[in-house]
């Protein structure tokens, strides 16, 4: 645009004087040309006659002033390479391709990053279902873009047909599940005792039922009537019990739920993830505490983890309940003065784990 408009202006400026005095004019103009034509010669003696841009320019403007008749004897270039110069001049005027986009705009990062967390998070929605979840938030795209975006993404734009997975199905429905599963543990003499275990997903709250040698069914079913007599009230909002294909359960087992309400799902054989949250909890178990204590029969193993249960219950944060214990509804309050409020300390399990709170 600049270069257009400095052209114009050099045209301009060396046409006052072809109006006043036109012959002396173009003859003054053929010496220009010709003494800038020696110039460019000397540069570029060592090869070929290559213009610059600068030369070009200067050529067109001064072809204003020579008769069109005499331009093959005047300039060095043909008379069709120096109209193309001029018109190419005087097209950057006009030429706005540099300050143009064709097309539609971009998507901002952000409303892509939006699209795909929506679409994760919903999986049974379809990108016209964004499209209006987005609008709803003051952000107006088209759907087509929305499909773009997940098509980009490898994620299929329409809406799911078949049912959820296991673990969406069990996240969606954590507040009513109940998960049971046995855990062993071998004292220091060699003997080998089984613990039932139970862990509600809503609350993370875990029930550490009994210890035994001999897990048989009908001392897995007292379990179960002491746990649904211990819940009472809880026992109405939840609605699933998961367990695996352990013949230690039995149909009696089940039937204490069921009378509850509850349905009974069975996890497929040889698969733990399908009981993860229980899995994980029995490995939190050992690794904080069976497996840094001798256990020296059925009584010291029953002490050793109610007083887990407890800690684990009443104390122990959970990132799945934003650093809350199970036991916990809300955050304490917070302290600022920390030269005024010291810390005590609680030994739990004769030091091995410690709890920590504010001093009154």
């Amino acid at each position: 645009m600049i270069v257009s408009l400095l052209y114009q202006a050099t045209r301009k400026l060396l046409s006052i004087p072809s109006a006043l005095l036109r012959s002396e004019a173009a003859k003054d103009a053929e010496l220009l040309v010709l003494r800038h034509e020696n110039a460019v010669l000397r540069r570029q003696l060592a090869g070929p006659v290559r213009y610059k841009p600068a030369d070009r320019f200067w050529f067109a403007a001064l072809s204003g002033l020579v008769d069109r008749r005499r331009w093959p004897e005047v300039f060095p270039v043909t008379p069709g390479t120096l109209l193309a110069w001029h018109h190419r001049f005087v097209a950057r005027k006009w030429d706005h391709t540099a300050r143009r986009r064709t097309g539609r705009p971009p998507t901002r990062a952000a409303i892509k990053s939006l699209v795909l967390r929506l679409a994760r998070e919903n999986p049974r929605w379809g990108h016209r279902r964004i499209q209006g979840e987005l609008a709803r938030l003051g952000h107006r795209i088209a759907h087509s873009t929305v499909w773009q975006i997940l098509h980009d993404a490898g994620i299929d734009p329409v809406p799911r047909r078949c049912g959820p997975s296991w673990r969406e199905f069990l996240t969606a429905q954590a507040q009513g599940i109940i998960a049971a599963d046995f855990l062993h543990l071998d004292t220091v003499l060699g003997k080998r005792l089984y613990v039932l275990a139970f862990l509600e997903h809503g609350t993370r709250r875990l029930h550490i039922t009994g210890v035994t040698a001999h897990p048989a069914q009908a001392w897995t079913t007292q379990q179960t009537r002491n746990l649904a007599a211990d819940l009472g009230h809880r026992m109405e909002p939840l609605r699933f019990l998961l367990r695996d294909r352990d013949g230690k359960y039995g149909e009696a087992f089940d039937t204490v739920f069921q009378a509850d309400d509850l349905h009974v799902l069975r996890s497929a054989p040889q698969a733990p993830r399908m009981n993860a949250h229980c899995e994980r909890v029995i490995g939190t178990i050992r690794r904080e505490a069976l497996d840094h204590i001798l256990i020296t029969g059925e009584s010291h193993a029953r002490h050793v983890l109610k007083t887990y249960e407890d800690h684990y219950n009443r104390h122990r944060p959970h990132q799945a309940r934003d650093q809350l214990p199970p036991e916990a509804q809300q955050h304490p309050t917070a302290v600022h003065d920390l030269d005024t409020n010291r810390l005590h300390r609680t030994r739990i399990l004769g030091g091995l784990i410690n709890e920590y709170i504010h001093a009154a």
